[in-house]
């Protein structure tokens, strides 16, 4: 597994610009909807501020994206499995996971 790119301040990075932009909103747009300013979002999305578990749980739902999501999944990685599953019909779905299953049984 590839090591995960730091922030500036050594942090591990978190995903929160890249989520932003791929749901289509801007920094103020984005603050707006958490009742913040624009600057903190700014701050935290360049690693100048570290982010809260508050933070977290209030821009993953701004975002409608689970928190986990906000500081492991990059929304713009094409090749990524989330994105393949999130391009998946619900049949197509039901397969890939019948699929992995089998992989899964024969990797053992």
């Amino acid at each position: 597994m590839p090591e995960r790119v730091r922030s500036p301040k050594g942090r591990r990075k978190a995903y929160f610009k890249e989520w932003r932009l791929y749901r289509g909103l801007t920094q103020q747009r984005l603050a707006d909807r958490m009742n913040t300013t624009k600057a903190n979002i700014s701050r935290i999305e360049t690693g100048i501020q570290a982010y809260t578990q508050d933070y977290l749980e209030a821009c993953a739902e701004a975002l409608n994206v689970d928190p986990a999501s906000l500081i492991m999944r990059d929304p713009t990685d094409p090749a990524a499995i989330w994105s393949l599953w999130e391009q998946a019909k619900p049949g197509q779905r039901k397969r890939i996971v019948q699929a992995t299953r089998k992989i899964m049984k024969i990797a053992r």
